[in-house]
């Protein structure tokens, strides 16, 4: 029996679902993964305002340097990401910033750096339902080379590069590893490519710097090593000098 009308839920019925008006959002947000890489970045704004609560996620938007900014916990893999992207995008948001974590593809990129990321290689489960498979899922050129002169001027150690982002953490194998690597990609993650793909359909810039948390080649973890650590408030100090040097053009 044909469906009498489309029945799922868009992004514009969600936002009126979370109470979230026009103007609510700031012109730039920053969107992490987990809720105290948040919490550090709501240290850098002024008088935050809680925005909305959607499952375990929060965002506020306050004042940095005169300008309004928005900082959320946004999600840790494609699908929750998805939805805040869906959110911010169709919230009126016009830069997105995702600040997230890596595991590094090269042997050379030591945990603790940073990546910027200059593609992202889709291996999620979620952008099939957006895209085909020749979309080319690239950040905001503007925008990420913001993010760069800022990691210089702070003098932080970065590497750009494509990203490979999967949805099957404990399946990646030497195989398809290798194969991703052939591809280009120079680190793995599991949100850059919804994230990045539905601000780009949204016509919304974005782009996506990570710390690295581990190697993938060398088999280094690093979540409990202090360069991890301390490399998650680079990308918050990062982000927010971009923001500050794209507001000072």
């Amino acid at each position: 029996m044909p469906m009498k009308k489309d029945i799922h839920l868009t992004a514009k019925e969600l936002l009126y679902m979370l109470g979230i008006k026009p103007h609510d959002f700031g012109k730039y947000a920053l969107v992490t993964g987990p809720a105290d890489r948040r919490d550090a970045a709501l240290k850098q704004i002024k008088n935050p305002v809680r925005n909305f609560s959607f499952m375990e996620y929060t965002f506020y938007s306050g004042d940095f340097n005169g300008t309004k900014v928005t900082v959320g916990n946004g999600g840790r893999y494609s699908a929750d990401s998805a939805i805040s992207a869906e959110i911010l995008t169709n919230g009126g948001v016009d830069n997105l910033i995702r600040t997230g974590s890596s595991g590094a593809l090269r042997e050379d990129i030591q945990i603790g750096d940073i990546i910027i990321v200059t593609s992202a290689i889709r291996g999620d489960g979620v952008t099939p339902y957006y895209v085909k498979d020749n979309f080319k899922t690239i950040p905001d050129n503007k925008l990420t080379d913001a993010l760069v002169k800022a990691a210089q001027n702070l003098g932080v150690r970065y590497h750009k590069g494509p990203i490979w982002t999967t949805d099957a953490l404990l399946r990646e194998t030497r195989q398809i590893v290798e194969s991703f690597i052939s591809k280009g990609a120079i680190a793995v993650d599991m949100v850059s490519s919804s994230f990045l793909t539905i601000a780009q359909l949204n016509n919304c810039k974005a782009a996506s710097i990570m710390a690295v948390s581990d190697n993938v080649i060398t088999g280094e973890m690093g979540f409990t090593n202090i360069n991890y650590y301390e490399a998650e408030q680079k990308i918050i100090k990062v982000a927010f000098e971009a923001i500050k040097l794209l507001e000072s053009k």
